[in-house]
């Protein structure tokens, strides 16, 4: 009834149209995640740290991104930053910067919730030992804050993987883009989005089974 034929998606269309686009998704939700997380431990850090000269900018800035759709904030850092620095950076590296900066506010409040749930008595017995603020962070509470919300961290980045499809908007090659491509090429836009959709299910839902694993086995060892 639907007449689909997926006889054109051959080893050589896919490597010369899908592959590459691949790739390039897989670049950008790599570095979101870990750009991401890192700024968003600094930001869970700031707005922990009870000093509010450090509390306000980082409570601003996450409840901002957090209140902007991710689509907005992608065409608007791509449209003003060549304004501002009188040059274009290119949709690929405007996508990576844009999710890093995007991301590390999801990633904080994932960071401030890990920390926060760790015992008080763990954090003053650090004060105890001599150790300052920062050295408790780092030695005692963030190594535990990371192991406990290690699913919640890798659900977001499967999440992040799924976003990564909104670089359309700039004209970026990611996963989608290809596809895009090679069903405008052999006129068969239903069918390469049929794969292209089943191909986003078949990644997210075997890293939401490798999730789940990871949380029983996180759940046995506390």
């Amino acid at each position: 009834m639907l007449n689909l034929d997926f006889s054109f998606l051959t080893t050589e269309v896919l490597s010369a149209y899908v592959v590459k686009g691949f790739l390039f998704s897989l670049q950008l939700t790599f570095v979101a995640m870990v750009g991401g997380i890192i700024l968003g431990t600094l930001l869970a850090l700031m707005r922990l740290s009870g000093r509010s000269w450090l509390v306000m900018p980082a409570a601003a800035y996450v409840n901002t991104m957090r209140s902007i759709p991710l689509v907005m904030v992608i065409l608007w850092f791509f449209l003003l930053i060549p304004l501002i620095t009188g040059r274009p950076l290119g949709a690929e590296m405007s996508a990576l910067i844009t999710f890093t900066l995007f991301e590390a506010a999801y990633y904080s409040e994932i960071m401030r919730a890990g920390i926060q749930s760790i015992p008080r008595g763990q954090i003053f017995a650090g004060y105890a030992l001599g150790m300052t603020y920062g050295q408790t962070m780092r030695l005692v509470v963030l190594p535990q804050a990371f192991r406990n919300m290690l699913p919640v961290l890798l659900t977001q980045t499967i999440i992040l993987f799924q976003d990564t499809s909104l670089v359309y908007a700039i004209g970026a090659y990611d996963l989608l883009k290809g596809f895009e491509l090679v069903g405008k090429n052999f006129n068969r836009p239903v069918e390469t989005y049929l794969v292209a959709a089943l191909l986003y299910f078949v990644i997210s839902f075997s890293l939401s089974t490798l999730v789940k694993r990871l949380q029983v086995r996180i759940s046995i060892i506390r």
